[in-house]
């Protein structure tokens, strides 16, 4: 009789593990990113939205990866790699491959699969059979690795669609048939980002954004809900970069401190990427050494916990400013800025999760040694693993975020 009890206890055991992965492959994820939405602006300003989700959801400070930029950012929360492994080690950099330099807002190579390296969620996700929607996520409009995501749109495409649209689309997507919907979408917001470099990360201006996003978002998710599936969708809101202060009382200019003669090109800015003429690359690095309020690296030497500084698409000598500081050709009249180092808690994102695969009422703690809970490279093991899909080989770890989950 004992023995039966134990055979039927394993028999229920299973039939119930079964259940659970059965309804983990069922459920469906919606992740936002809201450029630039900086973890603490819920404190400053009122974001009821965000508030309730740290109560009923869960609640985390994520740090983005070096340069705490928008393109390199987007791009390593979909492939799981650092910038420097991801391709796009910043906003511009110079290619010595194809002998040009990329940019955000060059199309020639914006659309251009060359520049972009691993394999993006959408990628893994189709691979396996599972459908994917995108609403202007990095990466999204472009054939990287031959795949765009099952619904998607170009940026570049007209009329171009305003956050309202946006959402629309994102409920559109969530609507379809169960055989023809998508069980990832991913969408874009260029905000509260614009505005804090504007106006800076604290004022009325930013206020107002954050505000209106706050009750942006908290439309979608009400709408998310009202499906008839609604129950089984987790949805994220998260983004790329913090903000913090700058002034042109806090500039550099390269003119000043790098001697003419001495480079072949200067690119980028927080950090900025210099190509030494021949034989100049150590006078330039010595050179560079004694300035204020500069961090100056040689090529392949810089700190570990940055994870950054080995491509081929950096310079001979990288160099970041401290924070609120800027090292370009020309000063800014003020507002907000991203880009320093990456541990810096002014660069921290906030991250907010609700849904049937994540705890309730969870404030994650943070990583020990670090001022986060957890690093952006982390969210593609976490999509792979809320979507039941086998992940590529990548930089972040679920063992680092999987703590959210129930």
């Amino acid at each position: 009789m004992y023995k039966g009890f134990r055979i039927l206890l394993l028999t229920v055991s299973i039939f119930s593990l079964a259940v659970a992965c059965k309804a983990k492959r069922d459920n469906y994820t919606v992740i936002i990113s809201l450029d630039g939405s900086r973890w603490d602006y819920a404190d400053y300003y009122d974001m009821p939205f965000f508030d309730s989700l740290a109560t009923v959801g869960v609640k985390a400070r994520m740090q983005p990866s070096f340069p705490s930029s928008t393109f390199p950012n987007h791009y390593t929360m979909v492939t799981g790699l650092v910038p420097d492994h991801n391709g796009l080690v910043n906003n511009s950099f110079w290619d010595p491959e194809r002998q040009y330099t990329y940019s955000m807002g060059d199309q020639a190579c914006r659309y251009d699969p060359h520049y972009y390296k691993g394999e993006p969620i959408w990628v893994t996700a189709q691979k396996q059979g599972v459908k994917t929607g995108n609403v202007y996520w990095v990466g999204s409009d472009i054939p990287i690795c031959d795949t765009y995501p099952t619904y998607y749109r170009k940026w570049d495409d007209e009329p171009h669609w305003n956050f309202d649209e946006r959402v629309d689309e994102i409920v559109r997507l969530m609507s379809l048939p169960e055989e023809e919907r998508p069980r990832l979408v991913m969408g874009y917001f260029d905000e509260p980002d614009h505005t804090g470099h504007v106006y800076g990360p604290i004022g009325p201006e930013t206020k107002a954004m954050c505000e209106h996003l706050d009750s942006l978002m908290h439309a979608l998710y009400l709408r998310l809900k009202a499906l008839p599936h609604g129950k089984k969708i987790n949805f994220i809101l998260a983004g790329d970069h913090g903000m913090t202060d700058v002034s042109p009382d806090r500039f550099i200019a390269w003119q000043d401190v790098i001697p003419e003669g001495w480079t072949e090109r200067i690119i980028g800015s927080n950090p900025t990427s210099i190509f030494a003429k021949e034989g100049y690359a150590d006078s330039l690095y010595n050179h560079l050494q004694g300035i204020e309020h500069l961090t100056v690296w040689k090529h392949g030497e810089v700190p570990e916990y940055l994870c950054y500084g080995t491509s081929d698409r950096l310079g001979d000598i990288i160099v970041s400013p401290d924070l609120g500081w800027t090292f370009n050709h020309s000063p800014r009249s003020g507002g907000g800025a991203h880009g320093f180092d990456c541990t810096e808690p002014d660069m921290m994102v906030a991250f907010r999760a609700i849904g049937p695969d994540f705890k309730k009422g969870y404030d994650a703690p943070f990583t020990e040694g670090e001022a986060s809970s957890f690093r952006n490279i982390d969210l593609y093991p976490l999509l792979c693993e809320l979507l039941g899909i086998e992940p590529a080989p990548v930089d972040g770890k679920l063992d680092r975020i999987k703590k959210i989950l129930k």
